[in-house]
Formats: structure tokens, C-alpha cells, sequence
């Protein structure tokens, strides 16, 4: 009985360090150069795309951030106030029930782009089993959206959480899902080209074109949640 008191304690101390290490960075990210873009507490850093503010859809509550699909208004992607080139990304992101999400990077905001989309390559986020899209190929989760399909599958059940780091350096992508790699392609040449004109996104004349842009959490309808949200300029 002892022993089973001990374990369960041990467990409750490692659940509660956890926790508290939630949207946190060690000593040792900080010293590598990594910044928080979510702190767990609120959307500073953050607005909806072509707009100067967080909509109220987007909420925070649990350590997480989360989108309110009851939320009349607010709606909208959510997009970073700065812009980055180069950089190391890294969070964590679960998804409702047939649910449908993305997280966007190098878009572009202005009146002539209407959508986060027409600018910036996606990262597809995605209840696989219970969405539609999972059904086609290049729109599964971990999936370079629509452009090249996962290596290997190694999305979560719907409902947990799922680790995901994109590294963009000089033209060199990479995906991760869960600590695999799943895309690895190289922006801006003759393939990235030919890739984009057998896509959706062949009639987009700026889509995948720009080398600095804002990172997008998507509104796609569906209820989605991130935290541990992180990047290193690199």
C-alpha cells in the first residue's frame, strides 16, 4: 500500500510539474535564442488576420488557446503581430471531433489578400478519421496542405495533444509531427513551382512566392486548441 502511495505521489508531482512547465521556456531554450509567442495567459503578440486585434473568438483558458466556435463574432485566422524569414517553430495543437484546422506560414496581409491562404503554405491540422478531407490525399494531418503528403502518418487520436515543429531555413522545409519528420521539400525552386501549379493554389499568383511572412493559426469552422507555441529566429 505504501509503495502504490508513493507512485501515485510520484505521479502527481511529475502531472503538476508538468503542467506548470506548460507555455514556459527552460534556461537552456532561452539561451538558444527561443521566444514565446503564447504565455498561456492571453493574445498579446497576436491579432485576426487584416485586422490590429485579437478577435474575441479566440480564447484563453487552461494554459491554451483556443477557438470559440460558438463566438458570434471575432472570428477569423489568427496571425502574428511580427513577421519572420527564417526560424524554428514548435507547438502543440489538438482538434475537435471531424475537425479541420491548419497552422500557415509566410502569409501575407493587405487588401488584396483577402484569406490567410493565397499567400502562405499550410501545415494541415486534422481529425483524420472523422473529417472529410481525410479521405484525400495531401489534406491529412501533418500533411504539407495540398502541395506533399506525409512520409508517414504519425498523428494522435482526435482529442490529444499533438507536438509539431516547422523549420524554414534559406528554402529548406522540414515538418515534424509527433517527432517524425513528415515533409521534407525545397521552397522557391523549379519543383516548388510545379508543385504549386498542380495544386488549389494554382490560380493564386502570390501563393508560396514570399521569404518573410506572418504565422497563421487557422479558423476553419472547427473547434482547435494550441499551446506551447515557441520559435527561434534562425
Amino acid at each position: 500500500m505504501k509503495k502504490l502511495l508513493t507512485i501515485a505521489a510520484a505521479f502527481l508531482c511529475w502531472a503538476c510539474y508538468a503542467q506548470q512547465n506548460f507555455n514556459t521556456l527552460s534556461a537552456k531554450e532561452k539561451k538558444e535564442g527561443w521566444k514565446l509567442l503564447f504565455d498561456g495567459s492571453n493574445t498579446k503578440g497576436w491579432h485576426t488576420f487584416n485586422t490590429t486585434a485579437a478577435g474575441e473568438a479566440w480564447k484563453v483558458s487552461d494554459g491554451d488557446l483556443h477557438l470559440d466556435v460558438e463566438s458570434k463574432t471575432g472570428r477569423g485566422d489568427l496571425t502574428t503581430d511580427n513577421a519572420y524569414s527564417n526560424f524554428d517553430l514548435k507547438l502543440e495543437w489538438k482538434v475537435s471531433p471531424n475537425g479541420n484546422s491548419g497552422i500557415i506560414f509566410y502569409s501575407q496581409e493587405g487588401e488584396q489578400y483577402k484569406n490567410s491562404y493565397v499567400t502562405g503554405p499550410e501545415m494541415q491540422v486534422l481529425d483524420n478519421d472523422g473529417h472529410p478531407d481525410g479521405k484525400i490525399i495531401k489534406h491529412r494531418a501533418g500533411d504539407l496542405y495540398d502541395l506533399i503528403k506525409s512520409s508517414k502518418e504519425t498523428p494522435k487520436p482526435v482529442g490529444e495533444w499533438n507536438q509539431v515543429e516547422i523549420i524554414a531555413d534559406n528554402g529548406n522545409l522540414s515538418l515534424f509531427l509527433n517527432g517524425e519528420k513528415t515533409v521534407s521539400t525545397i521552397m522557391w525552386d523549379d519543383n516548388w513551382k510545379q508543385l504549386i501549379a498542380g495544386s488549389k493554389f494554382k490560380d493564386m499568383p502570390d501563393f508560396g512566392k514570399f521569404k518573410s511572412g506572418k504565422i497563421v493559426l487557422q479558423d476553419h469552422g472547427d473547434a482547435v486548441y494550441f499551446r506551447n507555441i515557441k520559435i527561434k529566429v534562425l
